[in-house]
């Protein structure tokens, strides 16, 4: 192609976004953008900083003076807060909790949006392209891109996998918290989760996840 390709995969949590976009980016050479992890990254700093992520006004302002880093390389992608890596504790329960009310919040938004669209420009300017994962992509962070992906799974599978990735066997559980989230998400004022018109919808329930990344790669290389 003569620009740069974005992919844009989309959906809602569990749904495998992390894995499949990872899998792709490498398949094809492209760099990779875990947007999500932005958000549990300024989640994360907000509960060190001790503010409360139930109080918008609060977190709008704190939100302001936190300095994410994100690495794009799809085989170690890195996330930073400031000089701290953050990959692991932004897995937590803590923040796991309280990103949807942080990520709800229109300042947040506005301030990930606009670093999420640099590192865009900042790694298409260096590579061949990128494949960014999150629930707006699509329709608010990169509406151009060329590929646009839905990926979803039916409840109780993605209940499965995130139960199995946390090592927890209470799926039950599991399941009623990623619909609480799903319903968050989807309602919210500010770039809410949503299929965006000319999207892909590509369901993982049974299929593998070599199966997902190869149903993509088909799907981008069909445009290139």
């Amino acid at each position: 192609m003569s620009t740069p390709l974005v992919v844009a995969i989309d959906g809602p949590s569990g749904s495998g976004k992390s894995s499949t976009s990872r899998g792709v980016a490498s398949r094809l050479g492209l760099a990779y953008l875990d947007t999500g992890a932005m958000y549990r990254a300024i989640t994360w700093a907000l509960l060190e900083a001790g503010v409360d992520v139930n109080d918008p006004d609060a977190v709008a302002q704190a939100a302001e003076h936190v300095v994410i880093g994100s690495g794009t390389d799809p085989l170690k992608p890195t996330i930073h807060v400031g000089d701290v890596d953050v990959s692991e504790p932004i897995r937590g329960d803590a923040v796991t909790a309280a990103v949807s009310p942080v990520a709800a919040v229109p300042r947040v938004r506005e301030l990930l949006v606009g670093l999420q669209r640099r590192a865009i420009m900042g790694a298409t300017a260096e590579s061949t392209g990128i494949v960014v994962e999150g629930r707006d992509i699509g329709s608010v962070v990169a509406p151009h891109a060329q590929v646009k992906i839905y990926l979803v799974a039916d409840p109780a599978a993605r209940a499965a996998r995130r139960a199995a990735e946390q090592g927890v066997d209470d799926t039950a559980a599991t399941e009623a918290s990623l619909v609480r989230r799903d319903q968050i998400d989807s309602s919210r004022a500010a770039s809410p989760l949503t299929q965006v018109e000319g999207a892909t919808v590509v369901d993982s329930t049974f299929l593998t996840l070599d199966e997902v990344i190869e149903t993509i790669v088909g799907l981008v290389e069909s445009v290139r």
